[in-house]
């Protein structure tokens, strides 16, 4: 039976909240369903309605008393659409959201879902995120953290269902085209011979920007011929912190050695010519998409030994793990990887179409008892 599902999150912008959605809209159409979003928009709708997805404009992320006026609005949409399920992604939204679904008669109310993708803090506004019919945790980290700090959900509640990579696009041994590397050479003529080391994140502050450059200068220290690599672009509001590291590199005198390369559409050719993706974020990550994307490229990932980054390492690469924020720590074990280091295993168990199936299924469960 076609479903129609209607996913809510603040805003389309960037991030693995958002990719995660736009993954799942992709398997509901291609399953022949109907995949809603509900956002206050951003620069991926675009790649949203390309595959069949349909953007509703709605600002459920706003922090404004008035973004309370909008409960009446998405359970019009929900009726107008017939939505059969409701799956909520962030906090803010999920009120509006739990609160629209509970406005309507029980014949026509969707089901319910929500997804954990981070640690919160534990009170009552993130109680929500525990509210649903069923609780998607995106990895073992963030099980057990719902288990700690929500002992009163039950166990039957929760499922698993980690974050998952296309093995198709993100193929090991991958190799970039002919074009891409004829123009990446042409403009990066100073990374001739150089060992390029990665670290694909937001720039936001606890995704470990300033560490990286601290490990950049000691491995330039030792006159290793690194460079380092920072993939990333800040959100459009907040820039601030992007002057802070450009500042913090031309302090150090590493302008030579670091390179700012922003928001990039071509992350994955960029991790499969880097010699090492690195994963240190200073608060431990729900799940870790780029360290598994760098892994299944075949790329060695180094990184802190904590939440969803260090669950996948231990799991596909544990000689990547280090302590987190030990800057030596970390320029002892790249100096030993970059002497030896052994191949990044082939197969690992953390795909997309795995975790799209996954979901997919939890939402026909959910109708399907319904009925």
């Amino acid at each position: 039976m076609p479903l129609t599902v209607l996913q809510l999150l603040p805003e389309l912008e960037v991030g693995g909240v958002e990719q995660g959605t736009l993954e799942i809209a992709e398997a509901l159409v291609a399953a022949g369903h109907r995949a809603l979003v509900v956002s206050g928009g951003g620069r991926m709708v675009e790649h949203l309605e390309a595959v069949g997805g349909e953007h509703h404009r709605l600002a459920v992320g706003r922090k404004h008393p008035s973004t309370l006026l909008l409960i009446r609005k998405l359970r019009e949409l929900c009726r107008a659409e017939r939505v059969d399920v409701i799956h909520a992604r962030s906090r803010l939204p999920a009120w509006i959201g739990y609160r629209a679904r509970n406005g309507m008669p029980g014949g026509i109310r969707p089901r319910w879902v929500t997804t954990v993708h981070g640690p919160y803090t534990v009170n009552r506004y993130s109680r929500i995120m525990v509210s649903g019919e069923r609780v998607i945790a995106i990895s073992d980290f963030i099980r057990d953290y719902i288990r700690t700090s929500y002992p009163d959900v039950p166990a039957t509640k929760i499922t698993v269902i980690p974050r998952g990579v296309d093995r198709e696009r993100f193929a090991y041994g991958y190799q970039p085209s002919t074009t891409w590397m004829r123009e990446w050479q042409a403009s990066n003529s100073m990374l001739a011979g150089k060992q390029l080391l990665c670290l694909p994140a937001r720039l936001t502050r606890w995704k470990g920007q300033l560490d990286f450059i601290q490990l950049i200068a000691q491995l330039r220290a030792r006159n290793l011929p690194i460079h380092g690599l920072i993939v990333g672009g800040p959100h459009p509001r907040k820039r601030e912190f992007e002057v802070e590291l450009k500042n913090t590199v031309a302090r150090l005198g590493l302008g030579a050695h670091i390179s700012f390369l922003g928001q990039r559409s071509d992350l994955r050719e960029i991790l499969a010519v880097s010699d090492f993706a690195f994963s240190l974020t200073r608060e431990p990550e729900a799940f870790g998409r780029t360290t598994i994307e760098a892994l299944s490229l075949g790329r060695p990932v180094v990184g802190y030994n904590h939440g969803g980054t260090g669950e996948l390492l231990r799991a596909v690469f544990p000689v990547g793990l280090i302590p987190i924020g030990d800057i030596d720590a970390a320029a002892a074990r790249v100096v030993d990887l970059l002497a030896h280091c052994p191949p990044v295993p082939a197969v690992h168990g953390y795909t997309l179409s795995r975790m799209q199936q996954a979901t997919l299924a939890v939402y026909a469960d959910l109708v399907q008892a319904s009925d």
